[in-house]
This record gives structure tokens, sequence and C-alpha cells, in this order.
């Protein structure tokens, strides 16, 4: 028997392993055609590249709408879900519906930004919130690959129900500190590992969180300050920037007009215009 059937079969997480390389994978040549695309722009603008006829990497419109890749994922989510719920296939079927599942979500998921602020901020400053979201996902299904419960507590480990309701109440509690301490990120992470929760409990709160305003006396505001200073922001805004491209700048006013333009000529309709009718008791001359 091989180490795939061991370790990966026999244990049930074939689909979970599935779905996990069909989003790192996909989430990988998402950010590679998008930051082709980018790099395109942007050597337009500053005239050191013609505009390019459209191609294998470039935007998709569709009668003149811009159609963000957003798109395909949640249609390719639901389609999956349809399909794992109607029919309940075996293998290796429902191994293909769980790449298919994180191909979609990974395509969803990278535009989580702009879901949340409703406009176009994929490679502005909040356009980072969508790499939060890549990696709270990344983290989370490999939580449920290593064995992780969904809600961070084994009921087979507890000795009783009440000995699991109880660790569920404290698992949930430290949960809650943590995202009222201004780590949202670390809250949904600790759902499934419990000692994510722990630590983000137990460490100091952000200076503007909920918990420091409420509880923090001045003394240890300052410490919040000193801890989550503009440093640390720009070099976690860094890491973000490493793994999907640098965010924090948008496209010049002329670049986004040449680009508007561009799709405007590429989708207008070749019909001949028409002209108004003269209006009545003038004549044409």
């Amino acid at each position: 028997m091989s180490w795939y059937d061991t370790y990966v079969v026999e244990p049930g997480r074939a689909p979970t392993v599935w779905l996990l390389v069909g989003f790192v994978v996909t989430f990988a040549l998402t950010r590679w055609v998008t930051r082709r695309i980018r790099a395109r722009e942007v050597a337009v603008a500053r005239g050191e590249a013609q505009p390019a006829e459209d191609g294998v990497v470039s935007n998709i419109h569709l009668g003149g709408v811009h159609v963000h890749h957003q798109v395909w994922g949640i249609l390719l989510v639901l389609l999956t879900g349809v399909l794992e719920f109607r029919f309940s296939p075996a293998s290796p079927w429902v191994e293909v519906l769980a790449a298919l599942f994180g191909a979609g979500a990974a395509l969803a998921l990278d535009e989580f930004a702009l879901w949340l602020h409703l406009e176009d901020v994929y490679w502005s400053a909040e356009g980072r919130k969508s790499i939060d979201a890549i990696l709270v996902a990344g983290v989370l299904a490999l939580g449920l690959l290593l064995g992780s419960s969904p809600v961070g507590v084994d009921p087979s480990e507890q000795s009783s129900g009440w000995a699991f309701a109880l660790a569920l109440v404290i698992h949930f509690s430290l949960v809650v500190i943590t995202a009222l301490k201004g780590k949202r990120v670390s809250a949904l992470i600790g759902l499934v590992v419990p000692l994510v929760a722990e630590v983000g409990a137990i460490r100091l709160a952000k200076p503007t969180s909920f918990w420091a305003r409420r509880f923090y006396k001045e003394r240890k505001a300052a410490r919040a300050r000193r801890r989550y200073s503009e440093v640390y922001q720009r070099r976690w805004d860094r890491i973000r920037d490493r793994i999907g491209g640098a965010h924090g700048t948008r496209l010049t006013a002329a670049v986004e007009r040449r680009v508007s333009d561009g799709i405007v000529r590429a989708t207008e309709d070749d019909a001949p215009r028409t002209t108004a009718p003269p209006s009545p008791g003038r004549s044409p001359g």
C-alpha cells in the first residue's frame, strides 16, 4: 500500500488534500496573471510599451464590462457544491470536485477586498485584505487536513459531555478575546487551531482595538502603540506584497482614461450610426 493510500485515502483526507492543491495552485496562477497584466499597464502608462490587443494574458470584457475573476470563482463554487450535494460521487470524482471547489474559492477570495468595499481596490492598500482572506482560508484548510476539529475542540478527547461543553466555552472565549483585541485574522484561524487563539488572547492588544480602549491604562496603551507601530504595519504589508504583488498605488488618471478608452474601442458596436431626422417645419438647408 502506498504512502498516499495509508496517510491520505484511508483517513478520508483525500478530498481536503485536493481542495488545498486546487486552492494554492489557482491562487498562484491568478496572481501571476494579474501581476503580468498590471506590469503591462504600467509600462503602457510610462510610454515603454504599446497597448496590446486581447491576448491570453489579459482582462476579460463582456459588453464593455470588466468581468472580474471572482465571478468565475463564485460560479465554480456553486456548480461544484450542487454536483456534490446532488450526486455525492465516490473517488475519484469527489477529489475532482474538491479540486475545482478549491480553485473556485481561490478565484473568489483573491478579490475579497472587492466584496468588502464594493469597488475595484485590487491593487490599492485596501486590496491587501484579499491576501489576508487567502491566508486565513489556506490555514483553515490546512488545519482541517491535519485533523483539527472545525470548532477547535474534539468531543472524542473529552471524558464527558460536560467536559466538552466547558472546553468549548473556554475555546470560544479565547477566540472572542482575540477578536476584541483587534486580531481578526488570528481569531478566525484560532477557530480551528486553538493554539493561535490562546496566543492571541494572551498577547498585547492592538492600540485601536475595543480591548485596548476599554481596559488599557496609559502605560499599557503606550506599549501597544510601540509594538503595533507603523514599522510593524509596513513589515506586515511587505510580507503580503511579496505574496500577492505590490499594493498601495493606483494607476494615474491618464492611465485610467487610456484603459477605459481601450475598453470602449474593443467593445463598441460597429453598426453605422443613424442621424436624427430634421425637426418639423425646418428645411434641411
